[in-house]
Order: structure tokens, then C-alpha cells, then sequence
């Protein structure tokens, strides 16, 4: 059982709450980007650098997580890949997935997609909130205490 991160698109302040649950839990972190990023030296903190391109990252976390592993991902269809492989994922917000939350994201997604490809300003998501923050970190130790029981 492992972390995955997406890492190109999360948020520093996520990828901090994660190196201290990995050096506290144990549990591997592997952070996945077409960039070089750094960690704080710790056997449970790994980076695995890709090529560049439209979703290299996401299908090498696809390829390489399994059934049990969690994916931090705000990235609705690489959510409902892994979903499908039995791992589970959590977007930077803390909120986590499931199939049923899945097929929502992704019609809204898609309509979100239309919207801006027929010319209309859809703006970006909204700042991270210490909110936020606060719920990524609960549903983190949720999983964690899970994984660790199960």
C-alpha cells in the first residue's frame, strides 16, 4: 500500500501534509510530475520524474497503483481510472471520491468543457482555503487509519 500524487497540479501545502503523514505513517509517497521536484530527504518520500506531455503522469500513476494505494488527484478521469483498479483517490480539497461522486465530476466536467470550448469564461477553481486544507488532512488520516487496520 502506497501514496501516489499527481504532483504537477497539487498544491505545496497538500504535498507538506503528505510528507509529514509518510515519515510519521511509514506509509511510501511517491510523487509523480514531468518536472524534477523537491522532497525532503526520507526513504517514504520518492519522486518519479515523466516525460512531458498530455497525461504521462497520469497514466504511468494508472499503470503503477493498485488495489489499496491512494491517489491524490484533483484530476476527475485519472480518479476514476484508479477507482476502477480498486485504489482509492482524494483531490487536494479533501474531498474523496467514490463512483457515484465520480460520474457527477465527470458530467460537470464535460459540460464545464463545452461551455469554455463554445467561447464562454468559466474562471478557475477557487484558492485553496486552510478549509481545505483541514479536510484533505482528515480524509488523509481517515485512509491512513483504514489502510492500517485493514
Amino acid at each position: 500500500m502506497q501514496i501516489w500524487v499527481d504532483a504537477d497540479a497539487c498544491p505545496n501545502v497538500i504535498k507538506e501534509v503528505l510528507y509529514r503523514a509518510a515519515m510519521r505513517t511509514q506509509i511510501p509517497v511517491t510523487l509523480v510530475a514531468n518536472q524534477a521536484l523537491r522532497v525532503p530527504a526520507s526513504p517514504m518520500i520518492r519522486t518519479l520524474q515523466v516525460a512531458s506531455g498530455f497525461d504521462v503522469a497520469d497514466n504511468e500513476i494508472v499503470r503503477r497503483c493498485a488495489a489499496g494505494d491512494l491517489v491524490i488527484t484533483a484530476d476527475i478521469p485519472l480518479a476514476a481510472e484508479v477507482l476502477e483498479k480498486g485504489a482509492a483517490a482524494l483531490n487536494p480539497r479533501g474531498e474523496r471520491y467514490s463512483p457515484a461522486t465520480i460520474r457527477e465530476r465527470l458530467t460537470m466536467r464535460d459540460f464545464m468543457e463545452t461551455l469554455r470550448s463554445s467561447g464562454v469564461q468559466t474562471g478557475g477553481p477557487a484558492t485553496l482555503s486552510p478549509r481545505d486544507r483541514q479536510q484533505f488532512a482528515a480524509e488523509l488520516d481517515k485512509w491512513l487509519q483504514a489502510a492500517r487496520r485493514g
